[in-house]
């Protein structure tokens, strides 16, 4: 059965920083891609951040682009989202999906997804 637990959420003031990890289970971890994904209060569920098999392929959304970074430690089974220079406008529900081998943007193309951990970040 295949498990993906998100922790490290909370509460941070604006221009602060937060690291979430996504610890994974029942997979080979080493073959997944692992997406970020966030969903606000009556807002469509939108592409973060995702990283692939191979640590050196990553994906990010403009809007985190030189904020935001994923890793993974394979050894761990685990993925990082560091999150830097944190905004009102990042404050979500942050989720963590996977699939096999390559990074994809949209959430459709992950059949593996975490129950998520909140953001929130004040101004």
């Amino acid at each position: 059965q295949v498990r993906l637990v998100e922790s490290g959420g909370g509460l941070v003031q604006a221009g602060g920083s937060l690291r979430l990890s996504c610890a994974a289970s029942g997979l080979i971890f080493s073959t997944l891609a692992v997406g970020w994904f966030r969903q606000a209060p009556g807002k469509e569920r939108d592409f973060v951040a995702a990283i692939g098999w191979s640590s050196g392929n990553t994906l990010y959304a403009d809007s985190v682009k030189g904020r935001f970074t994923a890793s993974r430690d394979n050894a761990k089974n685990t993925v990082y989202l560091q999150m830097s220079s944190l905004k009102p406008e990042d404050t979500a529900v942050y989720y963590c999906a996977a699939r096999e081998m390559w990074p994809r943007r949209e959430p459709n193309e992950y059949p593996h997804w975490g129950q998520g951990t909140q953001v929130t970040v004040s101004s």
